[in-house]
């Protein structure tokens, strides 16, 4: 059966949901409940261009991104990442710095700074806490060591491990919990549930809704959806490939030594054909060398 719900872990569903000028509302309402501790009340935001961000392959295909700015020129990066990527952290504090060099462009600037946040929905967990069941949310700034007190606040990352958020509808305490429930949940439910029958919850499950788009609506949905499941069942695959072959063939090893130890030719001929579908999905020679258990040598190889 078909869902009833756009997914918005695809690029489609991300950006039809919180990337349309006249869904923007939604946008606020989220990063409100998200930041209202530290940001107060965001009343206005404006959608940017974002040509800075996600400029290698690898970023299009697995990372979708919204870059916004607040009545007060205060920056918002907003993206989705559904992978984990080589230098993950790299990466978002590598981005977080176009919006900062974006203000020394004024004349007269006496390096004042407007505030850059940085906001991950990650369809992942990071492996150094993946223990951790109860910790999904990361607000990092940076603070010194000794005092553990915030040294400098206008540079703040979020991170949301939304597969570790599993709370049951019954059990969300406010409205920040049921934006990360529609999120995590979305596309598995058949109706709004009675605790979400709030204004902007009803807008959002009525943005979702699939019998509601039109024909192109659809169709490019479909795409993004088609490239979400094989990026996901060639993460799944390898997974169990990884794990399987890399105990017999050490993924360290290599291809002569696993040979040595008595390993199969077709069990490494399996090994090369995950690779290379991980490959042609746009992961990284070091996820592919992770969980296929070739060595970084062998994967360079077949992008030959």
């Amino acid at each position: 059966m078909q869902d009833k719900y756009i997914n918005p872990f695809t690029d489609y569903g991300f950006k039809r949901l919180f990337g349309h000028e006249p869904n923007k509302n939604i946008l606020i309402d989220f990063l409100n409940e998200l930041l209202k501790e530290q940001e107060g009340e965001i009343k206005t935001l404006t959608y940017l261009k974002n040509e800075h961000l996600g400029s290698s392959d690898v970023d299009r295909k697995a990372i979708f991104d919204l870059y916004c700015e607040n009545d007060k020129g205060e920056k918002f990066i907003v993206e989705l990442q559904k992978t984990k990527q080589n230098f993950f952290k790299d990466r978002t504090l590598y981005y977080s710095t176009f919006p900062i060099v974006e203000q020394a462009k004024r004349s007269n600037w006496n390096y004042e700074l407007k505030a850059v946040y940085t906001i991950g929905i990650l369809d992942f967990v990071f492996d150094e806490d993946k223990e951790n069941k109860e910790k999904y949310r990361y607000d990092v700034k940076l603070t010194d060591i000794d005092t553990n007190k915030v040294f400098y606040d206008k540079l703040t990352f979020i991170y949301l491990e939304m597969p570790k958020f599993n709370k049951d509808i019954t059990e969300l305490k406010n409205r920040y919990e049921k934006w990360l429930y529609v999120i995590r949940n979305l596309n598995k439910l058949d109706r709004i549930p009675v605790e979400l029958q709030e204004k902007i919850f009803e807008q959002f499950f009525q943005t979702a809704e699939i019998s509601k788009m039109t024909k192109q609506e659809l169709l490019s949905y479909e795409d993004s959806l088609k490239y979400y499941r094989d990026l996901k069942n060639s993460l799944d695959t390898a997974k169990g490939e990884g794990i399987e072959i890399g105990i017999k063939i050490g993924r360290e090893k290599g291809r002569e030594i696993g040979k040595e130890e008595g390993i199969e030719i077709g069990e490494y001929n399996n090994a090369i054909k995950a690779a290379k579908k991980m490959l042609s999905d746009g992961l990284s020679i070091e996820i592919v060398s992770k969980y296929s258990g070739l060595t970084l040598e062998d994967v360079k190889k077949l992008q030959l």
